[in-house]
């Protein structure tokens, strides 16, 4: 077989969207909840929340449903389809509340449900006009065992691939699902919607099976999302229009662009591309002081009044110790910050009063943190608009974007890079110090390419050392998410493919032989982590 090969199929094929065949519900207890305020600092701009529906996003009809705990999972009201135009369920909704003096008991709830809402199937399967049973991959890869699988894991595309019905486009106020023309991927289980970040390594397998034209219409349909909000959501409901995800949207461009050499879509849709990378540049972005400098990094935030709309009890629960209204506003905006950072939840982003590490959810921070990827993924993305306008001739835009490039680079190198540690580590921006904690994405840097290439060796041996020092190629499961045990399903032990992926192959392009064969290890162990796993249940899981 060529590692090679399967490094990039398998490190890219097997991925979140895949993985919720079998998908675990939270289940969450209330907690001693706590909060000191966050920082001084603030936004350059006020963060928009675009979710304003009285059914989906917020309003007393979302909060008695969801308190009632007719479900048990709260993301199962916001999934469902209203029967009728959205001023009726609100007249009906107003009435049911006059009549029992705004006290309704739990089955009064249920029926005004029944009586408004169904669970309709507003998605199709689609039929991938480009999917082939053998994609010329498979003609890299040797071994017959792992041939089948590749084979075995192709053929899921087809359980996965949706298209939505003509009705979701004619009464959008009936659903909370955003419209898009073409079809998308969805993760499978309980989640019947595409996700911002997952798409990504979505789109990586679907070019190694030689599926360009799906690819190009799951862009299609982010760009068309950023032409009409002015970002790319977290996911395909309206209730995620308070928050986005990784911003991964121009790698996607560019991973698309590699393959198929098709300039002329990169070309019609470069303005879109740049309107994205200005949403994370005005509402995204904070300054950071340190040894008497200042620099400008991103960080996650959120602004919406109230609970996530798809976890309200839960979040509801975890707040109601909080007495002070502000401080209660401000978990819930961390707590939604937490999810934009596709790691919901971790201890990433839990410091306590002290700025020491804390372990429970209560201390929740994460508009403090400057996280390492983030920072990388923007360099990089300012890189790669800098090339495609020097490509264009457009030199004005070019300099522009190669100087944000370097704005970042200098964060990086001088924020979060560690010498002590030879390693980039997140930056508490509220106590002013590194987060010297082990997580995946401390090496996102190298994935990117968001440093001096001159030091690609040196920043291989020391990362190589990092690792090894912490015995990360000891798991047998694959590298985990964090050290911390926490019990938050982006911690210990938990290994996810994203950052797999990250870890890899951010270690195979330093070109250092022991940071490659580090690499190869690694591969390895996950590789074979996943395939015990298949050949057990004929399923993928997400972790």
């Amino acid at each position: 077989m060529r590692t090679g090969a399967l490094w990039l199929l398998l490190l890219q094929l097997q991925l979140s969207f895949l993985s919720r065949y079998i998908s675990a519900e939270n289940d969450r207890s209330s907690i001693e909840a706590s909060y000191e305020g966050f920082s001084d600092e603030v936004v350059r701009n006020e963060v928009p929340d675009l979710c304003q529906s009285p059914i989906y996003c917020q309003g007393e009809l979302l909060k008695t449903i969801q308190l009632a705990a007719i479900y048990r999972d709260s993301k199962t009201f916001v999934g469902l389809y209203q029967k009728q135009d959205q001023n009726i369920t609100l007249a009906n909704f107003e009435k049911l509340m006059e009549k029992t003096k705004r006290k309704p008991s739990k089955m009064e709830i249920k029926q005004f449900i029944d009586d408004n809402f169904d669970d309709k199937d507003e998605l199709y399967n689609a039929t991938l006009k480009d999917w082939r049973a053998n994609p010329s991959l498979m003609r890299r890869i040797r071994d017959p065992v792992y041939r089948q699988w590749v084979s075995d894991l192709n053929y899921i595309w087809k359980a996965l691939a949706r298209h939505m019905t003509s009705d979701v486009k004619k009464f959008p106020d009936r659903y909370s699902l955003i419209y898009v023309d073409n079809t998308f991927i969805i993760p499978g289980g309980r989640f019947k919607e595409f996700y911002y970040w997952d798409s990504f390594w979505v789109i990586e397998g679907l070019l190694l099976c030689d599926m360009h034209d799906t690819t190009r219409g799951l862009i299609e349909n982010f760009l068309s999302m950023v032409s009409t909000y002015g970002f790319v959501p977290n996911g395909g409901r309206i209730y995620y229009l308070m928050r986005s995800q990784p911003p991964l949207l121009i790698p996607m461009m560019d991973k698309y662009y590699e393959v198929t050499k098709d300039w002329d879509f990169v070309d019609r849709n470069l303005a879109i591309l740049e309107k994205e990378f200005s949403y994370w540049q005005n509402y995204k972005t904070v300054t950071v002081h340190k040894n008497g400098l200042q620099y400008k990094m991103a960080r996650y935030v959120c602004r919406s009044a109230g609970p996530r709309p798809e976890s309200f009890r839960e979040d509801y629960v975890l707040a109601e110790n909080i007495s002070e209204p502000v401080k209660r506003q401000a978990f819930y905006n961390n707590v939604k910050a937490g999810a934009e950072t596709g790691w919901d939840f971790s201890a990433r982003w839990f410091v306590d009063a002290k700025g020491e590490p804390s372990l429970d959810l209560a201390d929740i921070t994460t508009e403090d943190i400057i996280p390492v990827d983030l920072n990388a993924f923007l360099e990089q993305n300012a890189r790669t608009l800098a090339r495609y306008n020097r490509k264009k001739n457009n030199f004005k835009k070019m300099k522009y974007y190669t100087s944000v490039a370097k704005e970042y680079r200098r964060g990086i190198d001088e924020v979060l890079w560690n010498e002590v540690d030879g390693i980039w580590y997140d930056w508490d921006n509220k106590h002013h110090k590194p987060r010297r904690l082990f997580y995946a994405t401390n090496l996102t840097p190298l994935y990117t390419l968001s440093y001096n290439p001159a030091k690609a060796s040196l920043y291989g041996k020391k990362a190589t050392n990092y690792l090894q020092a912490r015995g990360i190629e000891n798991f047998e499961g694959g590298v985990p998410a964090s050290l911390d045990n926490s019990s938050q399903q982006w911690d210990y032990p938990n290994a996810w493919p994203p950052l797999q992926s990250i870890v890899v192959q951010g270690l195979r392009q330093t070109n250092y032989l022991p940071a490659q064969d580090l690499a190869k290890e690694l591969a390895k162990t996950w590789l074979q982590s996943n395939y015990l796993g298949f050949s057990q249940t004929k399923k993928m899981f997400e972790k």
